[in-house]
């Protein structure tokens, strides 16, 4: 009798268990949904904003259902230069992230495998450059690419990018976690460095070689800050962020919301796409930038 009692309190307490736990994962996946909610809601506002008429975004602007279905957003882009636009945007982007796999992979490749005089003090300088805020560097960029006759050219906009101090941190720490077991059996069966880079450590290393891309691509197609001291005059060389602040009135003024988020959702879009299928990378990006040098 004594035994059966047991087991049943045994019984109810498991029970009671199991459902407080049932209720901490129901609330810990509410908890999720809405932080998830908050963060998609600014994206769903700002498509729906560019399809609402100007006076219906100033009379209701948080609402995410269009009263009034228009596409003057759209059609104000159509008056402006956007293919132009995109096109230096992807052809700069795609050229800033060719030269990012190059020049980063070779550099991680020496500075973690290749011993030389001051290759630890290279490398605490190449990471300094990442601890300067971005804005203080561009005067004297300005300055330097004046110099050079870069200003208002593609050349201006590419060169200075081709290489980054993330990109050969990036692929730096990725390659010091290639045994160098590896390399070492290449090297007896008579392979010589540049052979064991590009045939046996550069293939090796394609997660982190795709993550590079996706960064680099991103920081390219979303930057506004250098194109803007780097085009002054010529309206053709413009990317697409820095386009798109023609949408803008004077002074800020009478500010055309709908053709603003219209072209915003053009600039977003590719970048969201890629973020969805290879938002992996990013993760497996952020976990080789951590690994132990």
């Amino acid at each position: 009798m004594a035994t059966a009692v047991s087991k049943q309190t045994i019984t109810v307490q498991d029970e009671g268990v199991n459902v407080w736990d049932r209720v901490r994962l129901v609330l810990s996946y509410g908890v999720l949904f809405l932080l998830a909610l908050s963060f998609f809601y600014p994206f769903l506002l700002a498509i729906s904003t560019s399809f609402k008429p100007l006076p219906e975004i100033a009379q209701n602007p948080v609402s995410l259902i269009p009263e009034t279905f228009t596409l003057e957003g759209y059609r104000q882009m159509q008056g402006l230069n956007v293919g132009r636009w995109m096109f230096n945007s992807a052809f700069v982007s795609v050229v800033i992230t060719l030269g990012n796999v190059i020049f980063a992979s070779m550099a991680g490749y020496a500075l973690a495998r290749i011993k030389f005089p001051g290759r630890n003090a290279v490398f605490l300088a190449i990471l300094g450059t990442m601890m300067i805020p971005g804005i203080v560097l561009l005067i004297p960029m300005f300055i330097v690419l004046k110099q050079v006759n870069f200003i208002d050219s593609y050349a201006g906009l590419i060169i200075p990018k081709l290489a980054t101090a993330f990109g050969v941190f990036l692929m730096k720490q990725f390659f010091e976690s290639i045994p160098g077991e590896i390399e070492e059996a290449s090297r007896i069966d008579g392979a010589n460095r540049l052979q064991m880079f590009f045939r046996v450590v550069l293939p090796m290393a394609r997660p982190a070689l795709v993550a590079l891309v996706i960064f680099s691509f991103q920081a390219a197609w979303n930057d506004f800050m250098f194109p803007l001291i780097v085009i002054s005059v010529s309206q053709e060389l413009y990317t697409l962020p820095l386009g798109l602040a023609v949408l803008r009135g004077g002074m800020g003024e009478n500010l055309q919301w709908n053709a603003i988020l219209a072209g915003s959702l053009v600039t977003t879009l590719p970048m969201a796409l890629i973020f969805v299928f290879f938002q992996r990378y990013f993760i497996e990006g952020i976990s080789y930038s951590g690994l132990k040098g």
